[in-house]
């Protein structure tokens, strides 16, 4: 709920004290796609859950979110314009997401799902944090 604080009011910007991170505009371009991409495999992860879908929810968390999604020649760009803990919070967000992929080989959905809120307090944590400029 804190990014709901930034939005519906006309003043917004002003409200906004997220600390603007300033990148090339290929790299923010870069950056933007694959954290949209992390939001669609999160929707994608949350389907699999419904439909009684773990180990699938567990792949598509792993290859898209997880530490083994990452790549490095990608990482090194981007974390260079990264204040510490803004890189800290994105690497905990991967590490997250590969926890949630072992726990939910296990099968049980209400421990996956327990799991795979660490990974969205990580995104919820970052974007009330930073914001790309």
């Amino acid at each position: 709920m804190l990014l709901l604080t930034f939005c519906g009011s006309a003043n917004a910007d002003e409200q906004d004290t997220r600390q603007k991170i300033s990148m090339p505009e290929a790299v923010k371009t870069d950056m933007l796609s694959r954290m949209r991409d992390h939001l669609l495999a999160l929707h994608e992860i949350q389907v699999a859950i419904a439909h009684g879908e773990l180990d699938k929810a567990s792949d598509i968390a792993e290859t898209r979110i997880g530490v083994s999604s990452m790549q490095p020649q990608m990482q090194q760009g981007t974390a260079a314009y990264m204040p510490q803990a803004m890189r800290m919070m994105g690497m905990e967000m991967h590490k997250s997401a590969s926890r949630f992929a072992r726990t939910a080989t296990e099968g049980d959905t209400i421990r996956a799902l327990d799991s795979l809120s660490t990974v969205t307090e990580q995104c919820v944590a970052c974007h009330a944090a930073y914001k790309l400029n």
